[in-house]
């Protein structure tokens, strides 16, 4: 087995032979194609202070990101994985942290390395490529933009561009449509138990990437079929279908 792959994260996962052969990529957005983290800490912190809660430490709100704005300023008000902060100050909370993150968007986002050597390396050997994350279809087209990547997608699919979003397997299940191929001719590249779960609920295949986010958590403990160091290194694993 290639270098660049960890030992399968569990038995359940399909079970492929390197090169994959698949007729087109899924990739997600935070964590794995760019760097977020800090922009979205920025602005939950200005949204923290202008609500009257105590700041958080960077490494915290990252730990936070992976399902969502909504679920990422619940973390932040009661600093906490799971909690509920009370409706009236959610309410409150949240138009902030939209209007301060619209304000931090791309301040230190970048590309991860190997990320447009990547997406050229997929684009050369024709695969066509979709990008399925949970971000807001308001912030997502614009950082895709601004760091130079919307051009290498056929289809972009936010977090409310249909009624469900991952782990749900509808947006998987979209783009295949989309693309007019079966789930098992897709490969999806993520970085958390999201993108995981979709995948397998979807029945496509799945490469995580070991530098994302994943709620604070290891991806080698997810169901995947690889963990690839970066996207140039998952270019290298498949080749394209007839």
């Amino acid at each position: 087995m290639n270098e660049t792959l960890s030992p399968l994260a569990d038995a359940s996962a399909i079970e492929v032979k390197y090169p994959l052969s698949v007729k087109a990529v899924m990739i997600d957005l935070d964590g794995t194609l760019l760097d977020t983290a800090s922009d979205l800490a920025t602005a939950a912190n200005m949204m923290l202070r202008e609500v009257g809660r105590a700041e958080l430490p960077p490494e915290t709100i990252q730990s936070y990101i992976g399902k969502g704005v909504e679920k990422l300023v619940k973390r932040s008000l009661t600093a906490s994985m799971d909690g509920e902060p009370e409706a009236e100050l959610f309410d409150r909370a949240m138009p902030i942290y939209e209007r301060d993150y619209a304000k931090t968007l791309c301040v230190d986002t970048r590309p991860y390395p190997g990320v447009l050597d990547g997406l050229g390396a997929l684009r050369e050997s024709g695969f066509r490529l979709a990008c399925i994350t949970n971000k807001a279809e308001a912030f997502t087209l614009p950082l895709l933009r601004a760091t130079g990547l919307l051009e290498f997608f056929d289809l972009v699919l936010s977090g409310d561009t249909l009624p469900k979003k991952k782990p749900d397997p509808m947006p998987l299940l979209h783009a295949c449509k989309q693309f007019n191929i079966e789930p098992g001719e897709m490969l999806l590249i993520g970085d958390s138990l999201n993108d995981a779960q979709a995948a397998r609920a979807a029945g496509c295949h799945i490469f995580c990437v070991p530098y994302g986010y994943n709620e604070g958590r290891d991806v080698r403990e997810l169901d995947c079929d690889a963990v690839v160091a970066t996207l140039y290194e998952a270019a290298k694993l498949i080749r394209k279908s007839p």
